[in-house]
């Protein structure tokens, strides 16, 4: 009798593990099939005047109409700013498989280093394309861009003879979502696994409501 009771214990148990985990599978379902809400307005992008790698003038309306995505990076960095390329490059991919439209925007933190020459052969390690910009521009322009528009930070160290290239300067590693009218709709870390399921279910939300 003892032993019929401790099966029964043991199978109710197991009962118990399997409906946990069928229904946090059809909770992480739903997630991924609904659209999250609609993301808060966090602020404005002010107008600007960059240059993309490829030599063309860039500016805040030319990415007017279409929700972007932007990041914050510099050549000459060996640790932060490959990682957060390649994160960017994981999003370009998914949007691609999600059917979702949104530009990609890579600003130079590093600009009198950074030349577009530069940024084209950097970029070239990660395959962009026309939706796959990189820009850079006046110091001054770029640091007020960074931090008052973006409300990000942004600062340059003192060099010393021990620094490595990757502490010359200090910068966020979020990405930005930005809808077709410039306000910003959301922050991600960049190097964070999620940051990418993040970004996409919030963009998916702002192109459903159009």
């Amino acid at each position: 009798m003892e032993t019929r009771s401790v099966e029964r214990a043991v199978w109710l148990g197991l009962s118990a593990v399997v409906a946990v985990v069928v229904l946090a599978g059809l909770w992480s379902l739903r997630g991924r099939g609904s659209p999250s809400a609609d993301p808060p307005v966090l602020g404005a992008i002010p107008s600007f005047d960059l240059v993309e790698r490829s030599g063309r003038p860039v500016s805040r309306a030319d990415l007017a109409g279409r929700p972007w995505v932007a990041d914050f990076i510099f050549t000459r960095c060996s640790g932060t700013c490959p990682a957060l390329s390649t994160r960017m490059a994981e999003l370009r991919r998914k949007l691609r498989e999600q059917g979702l439209s949104a530009r990609l925007v890579s600003f130079s933190v590093d600009p009198t280093h950074d030349t577009p020459a530069v940024l084209r052969e950097y970029a070239a390690r990660y395959a962009p394309d026309d939706d796959w910009w990189f820009v850079t521009g006046e110091r001054d322009t770029l640091y007020a861009l960074i931090s008052q528009g973006f409300r990000l930070s942004v600062a340059e160290r003192a060099s010393d003879a021990g620094d490595s290239a990757d502490e010359l300067i200090t910068h966020s590693d979020r990405f930005v979502l930005v809808d077709g009218e410039g306000r910003i709709r959301g922050y991600y870390h960049g190097i964070d696994a999620d940051a990418v399921p993040a970004l996409l279910r919030d963009l998916a939300a702002l192109q459903a409501r159009g």
